[in-house]
């Protein structure tokens, strides 16, 4: 299933994350509770500026907005951690999967993109369908430092309070669930690798991706004795 513009216009976030509240695995934001968070961050904005977004995973690849200008940025005070639960869109309730968020301490190199004024509500209204569908990342306004200087952007940091919130797992723990797990959107695997492929591309190394991402490589090769095993089967 393809995360883009018509898909997350259509609610495709939505209706998957509304399979898993049914099943009791979490609560999903109502369309009237996103647009009051979304009117309620655009309330700290001004209306007649463009406004700059931060990526730092699956954003980075595939946007899936429409832009002005991208440029390279780091946050200083927040780390890229696999620690958000995902066991419906990338795994299963029995072998979730593991995607991105920004936790506490440290910094983190990602992607800004310039939203221009005139459409910031259409834009960010496609964003809170795929990133807020339930509150596990809230909305965070801060600064960025860029090649070309400071500037004011929007964010998502994972919500600690949030039952999907793994906190800072085993890296063990992450490979397994990583390598294996698989949902509507894909392969857990896909996000991970995709996210450090990205990175490389940008010039920006990041060794706790780039080690992770090598352990799942590995667990996923088949091994010397058994030439038939994968375990991405």
């Amino acid at each position: 299933m393809v995360v883009n513009r018509e898909s997350l216009d259509q609610g495709i976030i939505v209706d998957i994350a509304e399979e898993a509240a049914r099943l009791g695995l979490f609560k999903v934001m109502s369309e009237e509770e996103r647009q009051a968070s979304l009117k309620h961050c655009l309330d700290k904005h001004d209306a007649e500026s463009d406004l700059w977004l931060f990526g730092y995973g699956s954003l980075m690849w595939n946007p899936a907005i429409h832009f002005e200008e991208s440029r390279l940025a780091k946050l200083h005070g927040y780390h890229r951690r696999f620690c958000l639960w995902t066991p419906v869109g990338r795994g299963t309730p029995e072998n979730p999967g593991l995607v991105l968020g920004l936790d506490r301490g440290g910094s983190c190199r990602g992607m800004a993109f310039r939203i221009a004024a005139a459409h910031i509500e259409s834009e960010l209204r496609l964003i809170w369908r795929r990133e807020m569908v339930t509150d596990a990342y809230c909305p965070y306004w801060t600064m960025l430092a860029t090649a070309e200087g400071r500037i004011p952007a929007l964010t998502f940091i994972v919500n600690r309070h949030h039952n999907r919130y793994a906190g800072k797992l085993p890296l063990e723990k992450q490979i397994q669930h990583i390598a294996t797990a698989e949902g509507r959107l894909g392969p857990s695997r896909d996000y991970l690798l995709n996210t450090a492929d990205h990175l490389r591309a940008l010039g920006v190394y990041d060794k706790t991706l780039e080690t992770l991402a090598e352990k799942v490589r590995r667990h996923l090769a088949p091994s010397p004795e058994d030439p038939e095993a994968n375990f991405a089967k």
